[in-house]
């Protein structure tokens, strides 16, 4: 049995994984922005689970959830930074209020948690932290460019956090996931009011909330119950991957964005080469 802390658990990726490690018999400490919306889960388990009310970008309210899961369980063995949401618009239409708002959450949330996790994980000499970013970090597209933006941020910090702090006996793995049936398509999007007539045909046409985009969108959709399950499997492996794709989708997405490159670096390797002393 291992103690997890899971960030945005009232729905989705946060709820699946909850839910699945509860089953399995593990202790988690189940945040959310309103308590209200994680009691069901509380409720079920009230021995293995601690619901804590948290809003990643409130810094007082990261460490008092951090110290109140170590009080109740005396360990956190697995951190995981689910809470986010995706800003809709072009580039020239979103406000700095938004850009701040969305890297607030995605990125430096998520930041904030780690910091406060890693002295008791240093201290235990064990422990993983398990990030979740998106195939938006690899391809990103249009009107969703600060969304990706956020996730490639937190991928960087992700790729140094593990060679840090890998010779101390603490793993860390990014969720790179496809299109998964959940409500992101709807409330978790975040739609830029100002439109700018020429991105109409763009970033304007991906400005809409959908509330059952499985059956109008044609992409191969993940469960997230299968989803937690590869996630536990993944980090409790000898061999943890670094970044783990989830759904067919990614994989489509990851391949073409590595052929891409390798066409790219083809095609202009004499000028790129050029540049040596």
């Amino acid at each position: 049995m291992k103690t997890w802390l899971i960030t945005g658990c009232s729905s989705g990726f946060g709820r699946a994984l909850t839910e699945t490690l509860l089953t399995k018999g593990h202790q988690v400490a189940v945040t959310a922005r309103r308590l209200a919306s994680i009691k069901d889960i509380t409720d079920k388990y009230p021995e293995t689970s601690y619901g804590l009310e948290l809003d990643v970008c409130d810094h007082n309210a990261v460490k008092r959830a951090v110290a109140s899961a170590i009080s109740q369980f005396g360990r956190i063995d697995v951190l995981v930074n689910n809470a986010g949401y995706c800003l809709r618009g072009a580039i020239e239409e979103c406000s700095e209020t938004e850009i701040h708002r969305q890297f607030d959450t995605n990125f430096f949330g998520a930041v904030d948690m780690i910091q406060e996790v890693l002295p008791y994980m240093r201290q235990a000499k064990s422990g993983a932290i398990i990030n979740f970013s998106s195939v938006a970090a690899l391809q990103t597209s249009e009107g969703s460019g600060f969304y990706g933006a956020s996730k490639a941020a937190l991928e960087g910090v992700s790729d140094a956090l593990r060679k840090e702090v890998s010779p101390l006996g603490i793993k860390v793995m990014v969720v790179e996931p496809g299109p998964f049936a959940t409500d992101f398509y709807d409330r978790s999007l975040d739609i830029n009011e100002n439109n700018i007539s020429d991105y109409s045909a763009t970033a304007g046409q991906r400005k809409v909330r959908i509330q059952e985009p499985d059956k109008v969108m044609p992409w191969k959709w993940g469960s997230t119950y299968k989803a937690a399950e590869a996630i536990i499997t993944a980090i409790e492996s000898q061999e943890t991957p670094f970044r783990l794709l989830l759904g067919s989708y990614a994989i489509d997405c990851a391949e073409s964005f590595i052929a891409d490159k390798q066409a790219e670096i083809q095609k202009w390797r004499e000028l790129i080469v050029s540049t040596d002393i």
